[in-house]
């Protein structure tokens, strides 16, 4: 528009009245203004009043003009028409054409939060994944909290540089060492020995030096359940019980079996050793304790099965090396059914000298003195080299008394389970009684072999204890199964080399003096007769014939057969005695067939 002022661009919304046949028409015009007032020649004024700007004719000046009353514009403001519908656009849509505009955005919404929800989903599952190999990867880095816990047992601050003065050096440690830090390649290895020959320190000692890297330690127990909870905290893996997809899934993480869950640990470690192999170029080593508490039943055998074959591919593929500790001579039953690559380190008592040297090392750390070797080597003579019992007499006052206690203990456990209760026992624990009659036989024919033996002590190794191979001594039981059994109550140990004899030196002291008690073995032979007479007594049939108890007697007398081929037999006649009446006679004739049988 060009007014008097110049030339303006104008954008309002603007009413413009006008008079025509005597009527005041207003119409609404969109215009382009700025915040001033524009007069036009034709006498058109715009009055911006409180909002937008409104056109208003008149044919007076602009200066008159300016005092016109806009009042009623207020009243006459109406909300403008709503723009022109499009062409080919209906004005009212029809049902249909609304139903398919909700669902389709409806569909839109589901799809663009399905998408959001899934891409969240994706993520938080790979993250997940991903953390959980690291977790156990971090159970691998230096440090382990097996090596703490032992410091702490044995009141000592935790350093891999610290002298091992509490701890003897034995010959296997060197092998154990190469094992424990990855460098032995190629096998998995079994440690078996009696209890308290040192075999855990070897191996906590091996981790020392390296700071457990690489390394990861448990200890097994007889319930899968505990044993799969000390598994996952040993690999710090949680079995994705903390996955919380779980949430939404038909089956939670634990609607599953005790194998399954150790099958799917060792599945992780498979992937987390992969991986450190390539960064390190070493296997890592799973060790795993007290492998003698897994029970010998279809759940135990089918755990050390799974870990076996595991351990087997494992070493092939040099990815983990595993390592079974035992006290028991079962587990070495059964892991040898299946073996190709395992190797067994035997770990027995120590000999003489190390013995004696352990022992006062432990007596000058805890009493700052130095024992003749008089009395060291008295000591010996009674507990032998047993870590676990020479560690007790060293810190003990009076070392040649706890020595007797010792054997006393030893002696009391072995009485408690298998002494012999002689001649008048009842027939209600024969069973028991069979047991205990087994082991003391064959605790008596351990002492006799002692005379038969060329030497039972040597100047530098020590005690040579008597030993019978394990089919001697089953036979010497009469029993197969009993020995085992025996060997998991330390009463008797089974050596790798398939040798039963005594669990130790003071056990095989204690039944030296059991057999040398007056009478005892008369009171064995009295248990042995006892138990065999009540054994017949419950494979003999009483019966009663009626007929004798009045005095009759039976007269028996062969039939022979007779000539057209009829059957023989013997014909049975009762001959009357005092008290009998013809209702107590009988006679029968029996077949030779009915005889026979």
């Amino acid at each position: 528009m060009v007014g008097r002022q110049g030339l303006f661009r104008v954008a309002a919304d603007a009413r413009i009245a006008t008079t025509r046949g005597g009527r005041r028409i207003i119409r609404t015009t969109r215009l382009q203004i700025p915040s001033l007032r524009i007069f036009s020649p034709a006498g058109y004024s715009l009055v911006r009043s409180g909002g937008p700007y409104h056109r208003t004719f008149s044919g007076q000046s602009p200066r008159q003009s300016e005092h016109i009353d806009d009042s009623n514009s207020s009243q006459s403001r109406s909300p403008p028409p709503p723009p022109p519908p499009p062409p080919h656009h209906e004005a009212n849509p029809s049902l249909l054409y609304k139903m398919l505009e909700s669902a389709a955005t409806s569909f839109a919404s589901i799809l663009v939060l399905g998408a959001g929800f899934t891409l969240a989903a994706f993520a938080y599952h790979k993250s997940y994944k991903y953390f959980v190999l690291e977790k156990m990867n971090n159970a691998f880095e230096p440090g382990d909290p097996v090596l703490e816990l032992a410091a702490i047992g044995k009141k000592l601050p935790f350093s891999k540089n610290a002298a091992a003065t509490h701890w003897i050096q034995r010959p296997e440690q060197a092998m154990v060492d190469a094992i424990v830090a990855g460098e032995d390649i190629g096998h998995y290895h079994l440690f078996i020995g009696e209890k308290g020959t040192g075999k855990s320190s070897m191996l906590l000692e091996a981790m020392r030096k390296i700071d457990g890297d690489g390394c990861a330690m448990l200890e097994a127990h007889s319930d899968l359940e505990i044993f799969r909870i000390r598994l996952g905290k040993a690999l710090d893996y949680e079995y994705h019980e903390d996955y919380m997809g779980s949430y939404f899934s038909e089956r939670g993480p634990r609607d599953t079996t005790a194998l399954l869950d150790i099958e799917r640990a060792l599945n992780k470690l498979e992937k987390v050793a992969l991986k450190r192999r390539k960064r390190v170029g070493k296997p890592l080593v799973l060790i795993m304790n007290q492998m003698h508490l897994i029970r010998d039943d279809e759940d135990g055998r089918d755990l050390i099965e799974l870990l076996q074959q595991r351990a087997e591919q494992w070493a092939a593929s040099n990815l983990v090396t595993m390592v079974f500790n035992s006290d028991e001579y079962w587990i070495y039953e059964r892991l040898k059914q299946l073996s190709t690559r395992m190797s067994v380190l035997a770990v027995v008592d120590l000999p003489k000298q190390l013995a004696t040297a352990a022992l006062k090392n432990y007596r000058e750390r805890y009493f700052d003195e130095s024992p003749s070797d008089s009395m060291l080597e008295q000591i010996y003579d009674k507990v032998g080299g047993r870590l676990s019992f020479l560690n007790r007499v060293a810190k003990s006052e009076d070392m040649l008394k706890t020595c007797d206690d010792i054997i006393q203990v030893e002696k009391t456990w072995f009485l408690n389970q298998c002494w012999i209760l002689g001649k008048d026992m009842d027939d209600d624990v024969m069973d028991q009684q069979k047991w205990a009659a087994a082991a003391v036989v064959l605790a008596t024919a351990l002492v006799d072999k002692e005379a038969e033996m060329e030497s039972t002590y040597n100047p530098e190794l020590g005690h040579i204890l008597p030993s019978f191979p394990l089919h001697e001594a089953q036979q010497i039981m009469t029993r197969a199964d009993f020995v085992r059994q025996l060997d998991r109550l330390n009463l008797f140990s089974i050596t790798s080399g398939a040798l039963v004899r005594a669990s130790s030196v003071p056990m095989h002291l204690a039944f030296q003096q059991i057999v040398a008690q007056p009478g005892f073995r008369q009171h064995l032979q009295d248990t042995i007769d006892r138990i065999s007479a009540i054994e017949s007594l419950g494979r003999t049939r009483e019966i009663v014939a009626k007929d004798l108890v009045f005095g009759g007697r039976y007269k028996i007398r062969k039939v022979p057969k007779e000539a057209d081929g009829g059957p023989g037999g013997f014909d049975v006649t009762l001959k009357e005695g005092k008290g009998w009446s013809a209702n107590n006679a009988s006679t029968a004739n029996i077949d030779e067939g009915e005889d026979e049988e």
